[in-house]
């Protein structure tokens, strides 16, 4: 009885080994597609290594960045949107989403985002004035129409 407990437990060791190794995989091989500008091979890659591990932040920050250059801006939100549920200090994504945001005119939200990106900011420091900027030009044009 104990040689079968045994058995099943290596069985599900491997199942599992077998699992992340696949995910990561299909991660790597997408992210290689992605850099070589094969963007629907690397949009398939990367949602079957989501199938793998639907907690991926990376792979919906990537599919984001393509629906992005598809300019299927529902999508890319989306996947932001899902970025930041499971990395909820992710830069890029929070950048991004400031610019889907900024593009809507929805400045009240564009501000929000910005004040969180100014609490962790590391690599998108440099751009934080970019958008500041941004928004006031924004903001000062939604006032002269009104």
């Amino acid at each position: 009885m104990i040689n079968i407990n045994k058995f099943f437990l290596v069985l599900i060791l491997l199942f599992f080994k077998t699992a992340a190794y696949g995910s990561e995989n299909f991660y790597n091989q997408a992210v290689d597609k992605f850099n070589d500008k094969k963007l629907d091979e690397s949009k398939f890659l990367f949602q079957r290594s989501i199938v793998f591990n639907p907690t991926d932040a990376k792979s919906y920050l990537y599919l984001a960045k393509i629906f992005n250059s598809e300019k299927d801006q529902k999508e890319e939100e989306k996947n932001l949107n899902t970025t930041l549920l499971l990395d909820p200090n992710n830069e890029e994504a929070i950048y991004m989403l400031i610019q889907i945001n900024l593009d809507k005119s929805n400045f009240s939200k564009a501000n929000e985002l910005l004040a969180k990106l100014n609490i962790f900011c590391k690599n998108f420091c440099s751009k934080k004035k970019e958008i500041e900027k941004s928004l006031q030009n924004l903001e000062a044009k939604n006032e002269k129409k009104q």
